[in-house]
């Protein structure tokens, strides 16, 4: 790989991996929805009440307290600020998110090594008689320099028998959504970290489905910065929960044709299956079509393959693989390692290390992640 080429691809993956989100592993806790501890139907960002009880009790390494002990609301060391500001707030929630880092990236004879802030945001949710406000707000680290704004808000409603929907901006449901968003499954597609779109979402909830669909006209940053690729956009997602470690997942993409980019889209099939309750394991496949392209589509897979070896300390292996549009025998091949360590309920630490292989030139190009997660 050449020194610019280099360049460029350290500056794309230090934006990509600024942020982490939901972590399907805890599928062997018998939680196969999102909604079960976040705010989003998407998963990621705010916790829940329970969500964050959840954090203490069953993922942390020396958290946990008597079950039959009631925390009062707000209370807690589970709580926004360990319970500082009890039940103050109402039904309004905070939360503070932190991610100091250490990222080393190399290929061949160039690299770099960085200390930075990965995140930094305030997080807010308001919910009500089904009514949920919610937002986020904090830094964005970019090639053009450090922006802060708000990059995921919405409204949304929940009924009773299961109708929902939300209006705001915030990431499409499709696929699976993994912690790591430089994932194949997630950068790959379109579905990073900064690729929220201003949409419409409707939802049907039922005991062992979850049916989202969503229409937008066009990427978030897209729309407010003018940037040539605003598309209209909509996706739709299809979860059956064939049992309470069984999950299985259908999803569609379509984005139409923007003024720098062609016409595109995606159909993808995902499985998640815990055979024991420190065990998760998923697998994602996925086809991606653009107008224009000839032969076969660029294929996408990944598999992630979880275990929690001690009590709050999780190892991952991920093998992925994306090819080229037109060429099954080009793309890149990744494989993945991590490992997650949840000493407290408001911190944790992660090591992730990539190894990325360009199919056709058989270039190499690997990145260290080191990270510090405050989550107050």
């Amino acid at each position: 790989m050449r020194p610019r080429q280099a360049a460029v691809s350290l500056s794309a993956l230090v934006l990509l991996a600024t942020g982490l989100g939901a972590e399907p592993i805890f599928l062997g806790r018998q939680y196969n929805r999102c909604t079960a501890c976040h705010y989003s139907p998407t998963g990621g960002g705010l916790l829940t009440p329970y969500g964050r009880s959840l954090s203490r009790q069953e993922l942390s390494t020396t958290g946990r307290s008597d079950p039959s002990v009631q925390a009062a609301p707000g209370t807690g060391e589970q709580a926004f600020l360990f319970g500082a500001t009890g039940d103050a707030l109402g039904p309004l929630d905070l939360g503070i998110d932190l991610r100091p880092s250490h990222l080393s990236l190399g290929s061949g004879p160039t690299g770099t090594d960085r200390n930075l802030l990965m995140t930094a945001d305030l997080l807010a949710a308001w919910r009500s008689h089904g009514w949920t406000v919610y937002g986020e707000f904090g830094r964005q680290p970019r090639l053009d320099g450090t922006k802060w704004d708000s990059y995921e808000h919405w409204v949304g409603y929940q009924s009773e028998n299961g109708l929902g929907f939300r209006v705001g901006r915030f990431l499409p449901a499709y696929g699976i959504r993994f912690a790591d968003h430089t994932a194949y499954t997630r950068a790959g597609l379109g579905l990073a970290m900064f690729d929220q779109l201003y949409a419409l979402e409707l939802s049907k909830t039922g005991d062992h489905h979850l049916l989202q669909f969503a229409l937008s006209p066009g990427r978030a940053d897209s729309i407010v910065h003018d940037d040539g690729q605003r598309a209209f956009t909509t996706s739709g997602r299809l979860q059956l929960d064939l049992g309470s470690r069984n999950v299985l997942v259908f999803s569609g993409l379509y984005r139409g044709k923007a003024t720098l980019e062609p016409a595109n889209g995606a159909g993808g099939i995902a499985f998640g299956i815990a055979p024991a309750r420190r065990l998760s394991i998923w697998t994602e496949a996925d086809a991606q079509f653009r107008s224009g392209s000839s032969g076969a589509p660029a294929y996408t897979l990944l598999n992630e393959t979880s275990l929690e070896v001690y009590p709050g300390l999780w190892l991952k292996i991920s093998p992925q693989l994306r090819t080229d549009y037109g060429d099954t025998s080009g793309g890149s091949f990744r494989w993945a390692f991590e490992a997650n360590l949840l000493p407290r309920t408001h911190w944790n630490v992660g090591l992730s290390y990539y190894r990325d292989k360009t199919r056709a030139s058989g270039s190499v190009f690997e990145t260290f992640l080191a990270q510090l997660h405050l989550y107050l």
